[in-house]
């Protein structure tokens, strides 16, 4: 097997979190809110445990929303604002060469 080829779980993943940074933060936030809200569970008074739960679910699986579309706006604005811009910056690079 190529050494190039093969590639270990860590790396990957750090490959991957670099391409989208928003991944990482999504699930470091769901995993946040899920034991916030795993130790309040002592403290929810008289709310019945699934209405608990629900809301638990209903907040981890907003934040992972929220990360994803931030993710997908950042790399929509790496395709379509970044690169552009860098084509158009080496297309006068190159006029101004000749």
């Amino acid at each position: 097997m190529n050494p190039v080829e093969y590639e270990d779980n860590e790396s990957k993943f750090i490959r991957k979190a670099k391409e989208n940074p928003f991944v990482p933060a999504g699930m470091l936030g769901f995993f946040g809110i899920v034991a916030y809200r795993l130790m309040k569970m002592k403290n929810r008074g008289d709310m019945k445990m699934s209405v608990h739960l629900i809301h638990m679910r209903v907040a981890a699986q907003g934040f992972v929303v929220g990360a994803m579309t931030l993710g997908v706006i950042y790399s929509m604005y790496k395709e379509y604002v970044l690169k552009p811009s860098e084509a158009q910056k080496a297309l006068e690079q190159k006029a101004l060469e000749k």
